[in-house]
């Protein structure tokens, strides 16, 4: 935790560079002269660069600067919150109805503002045809497409294919919903197609 700067009678040097309250640079002073200033102001003395020689210090509403200080870390944290990241497991002989109720999941993750990691995960010769778990994983980004971007392409890991979708940020969520639930109700027709070849190759194979 960083340490308190010292104000008003806590600063020890002699002598100090003094910045006014408005940021001048009014010059080297003596500590007593500097403290006389900040009183006249109504303001405090406060040891900004200790370090320095001589020491800077400037006149300002201590009490003011801390708690505009403790609003810019907590406004900080709160914009460095670690994303919770969520995963959704596929099968590349997925059926329909399966694909469209994780599918619909993986778009609530998403407005909630988290993260999403596909895996499609490959058994036994089904390894030898990433073209189908490519055909699943384009399908997601597609349907998903209104609330969320891919932050990691499709690519293959051991015996499954990784995907990582990130939420948008600049939609609101009620935007982002009355848009993926149009362009999922679009998809519909056509997404029924493509996951039931999926299935029938898997099964020559």
């Amino acid at each position: 935790m960083e340490a308190e700067p010292r104000i008003n009678d806590r600063i020890r040097a002699r002598e100090v560079r003094l910045v006014g309250q408005d940021g001048q640079q009014i010059g080297i002073r003596l500590l007593p002269e500097a403290l006389d200033m900040a009183r006249e102001a109504g303001l405090d003395l406060v040891e900004v660069a200790e370090k320095a020689d001589p020491p800077v210090c400037r006149i300002m509403d201590y009490g003011k600067y801390k708690y505009e200080a403790a609003q810019r870390a907590k406004e900080s944290r709160r914009n460095s919150t670690n994303i919770v990241v969520k995963e959704m497991k596929y099968r590349p002989k997925i059926g329909p109805g399966d694909f469209a109720t994780k599918t619909r999941k993986v778009q609530t993750f998403l407005q909630e503002g988290c993260k999403v990691k596909i895996t499609i995960m490959f058994r036994g010769r089904e390894v030898q045809h990433p073209e189908l778990g490519k055909r699943i994983l384009d399908d997601i980004a597609a349907q998903v497409g209104e609330v969320a971007k891919v932050e990691v392409r499709p690519k293959l890991d051991g015996r499954n294919m990784l995907m990582v979708l990130a939420p948008m940020k600049h939609r609101s969520r009620k935007q982002a919903s009355r848009a993926s639930e149009a362009k999922a109700s679009e998809a519909t027709a056509t997404q029924d197609a493509p996951v039931t070849q999926t299935v029938s190759q898997s099964a020559d194979n």
